[in-house]
């Protein structure tokens, strides 16, 4: 009956909702794509259905009630950033089917990992390294370094059962945390990144690609992985100093794994490649979108990967489905006026205020609202349109608040043992338990906050974004 109940909550308060008369001065179209949107969160909210196919029910009703076109419906899946994420995907199974995945993460750990703090900076590495090219955290956290997070610490003698404090909490705090901040860090670092980039076009025009996603980041980012590991030393000191053991199994993998292979150095030439031209867009001009693609490309003419290969990446495919329809609900809002109505009553309330207090407060807000969502994605769908209508007509630089907005995206997943893939897997391997995490999961916060709203705030006056 419970179960049954909250199956058809979405569809209840879409009903409810439009038994009401549109409020005043917005056009019924815009009211009822509206309604539409809210069910479709709060169907991801609560998932009892795959987000594609909330998505997918929302488009569907949107079509059938006439409120926009069949074209209209299906305009988010010739989105570039859409497309984006889907390459991106793609391109991250190449890198985890083929073992270049796990052998960087094991090359950082056999060149850093002389001591266990070590080890924890090793994971850093790993993350930053795989963070441009893997955009699922998931992908990134819990399938290529929480399991081998988990056979480290089990070496080192640390089980969940029996002492975790040796070295297996440590390690997959420091694992958990480093992948909110390489999420928080790349444009790619995060399957939702393209929603806030999406919302940034939409409603402040600006475009706020892979490269100024970066330029903005990777001071602040930097640092939070550069005294990560130190943070989480004193909150759970590991107690083993000795990681001989751990050294030579990492060797033994390396040994086990072999010389790299054509595949691999394939993948990894044309993975530099676009990293570089991705850097260098202000030079030859070159989008995103077309540079992963054309790395896509070369990778399927050189026969490294074959088109059936592809084909079986379905998580690649869900992304297409429910980040375009995403993108195309989040697009019809403003096309049906919704936006524009909602800017023009929010600023009306707010306009009394410090646009640089109001972004602060509505910026915490965002953050520690994290503790009553489940889902990255769905926060960010939920809110980071509205929060940019809030400030649609501020004075503030419309790249530091789509930053500070995007970045947080991220990194309030450190609040909750609930927040993302990587962090249930992370907490799953159960090395610490439920209160720990939260109290360790408050102060990463705070330090989070500490760095980039304060050295993030000197370096975006230096860039000119403050």
């Amino acid at each position: 009956m419970i179960k049954n109940l909250k199956i058809a909550s979405p569809f209840i308060i879409g009903f409810f909702l439009s038994t009401l008369n549109s409020p005043n001065g917005l056009d019924d179209n815009a009211f009822y794509m509206f309604i539409i949107f809210i069910s479709v969160i709060i169907s991801i909210l609560i998932r009892l259905f795959p987000m594609a196919v909330s998505v997918l029910s929302g488009l569907t009703i949107a079509i059938l009630f006439k409120v926009i076109s069949l074209k209209e419906a299906l305009s988010g899946y010739g989105n570039s950033s859409t497309w984006l994420v889907t390459i991106a995907f793609l391109l991250s199974g190449i890198i985890i089917d083929s073992g270049l995945g796990k052998r960087i993460s094991l090359l950082c750990i056999h060149f850093f990992g002389k001591t266990v703090i070590g080890i924890g900076y090793a994971i850093c590495i790993a993350e930053l390294i795989l963070g441009p090219l893997v955009p699922s955290v998931t992908a990134r956290g819990g399938g290529i370094l929480a399991p081998i997070v988990k056979s480290i610490s089990k070496t080192l003698g640390s089980y969940p059962e029996k002492s975790p404090e040796i070295s297996g909490r440590y390690l997959h705090l420091v694992g958990a945390h480093a992948n909110m901040i390489t999420g928080a860090m790349f444009l790619t670092g995060m399957a939702a990144n393209p929603l806030v980039s999406e919302a940034a076009k939409d409603i402040f025009n600006i475009e706020f690609d892979w490269l100024t996603w970066v330029y903005g980041s990777i001071v602040p980012g930097t640092i939070s992985l550069v005294f990560l590991p130190i943070l989480i030393k004193y909150l759970s000191k590991p107690e083993i100093k000795e990681t001989k053991q751990i050294r030579n199994e990492v060797k033994e993998q390396l040994k086990s794994i072999g010389k790299w292979s054509k595949n691999e150095i394939i993948i990894s030439f044309v993975l530099i490649s676009m990293l570089i031209l991705w850097i260098s867009k202000p030079i030859h001009g070159f989008g995103t979108t077309t540079v992963a693609l054309f790395g896509l490309v070369i990778l399927l003419l050189s026969k490294t990967v074959s088109w059936d290969q592809m084909t079986k990446n379905h998580k690649a495919w869900d992304s297409l489905i429910w980040l375009g329809g995403l993108i195309t609900l989040a697009t019809s809002l403003k096309n049906t006026g919704f936006i524009e109505w909602f800017a023009n009553n929010i600023q009306y309330l707010v306009q009394d205020f410090s646009p640089l207090l109001i972004l602060l407060i509505v910026s915490l807000i965002y953050f520690y609202s994290m503790y009553f969502f489940s889902m990255l994605t769905a926060h960010i769908a939920a809110f980071v349109g509205s929060i940019f209508l809030i400030f649609s007509s501020s004075t503030l630089n419309p790249f530091l608040i789509v930053g500070i907005i995007g970045y947080f995206s991220n990194l309030c997943g450190c609040l909750t043992n609930y927040s993302s893939g990587p962090i249930i897997i992370y907490f799953g391997n159960g090395y610490v338990n439920t209160p720990s995490w939260f109290k360790f999961g408050f102060v990463i916060s705070i330090y989070h906050l500490i760095i980039w709203i304060g050295f993030g705030s000197i370096w975006w006056k230096l860039i000119g974004w403050l």
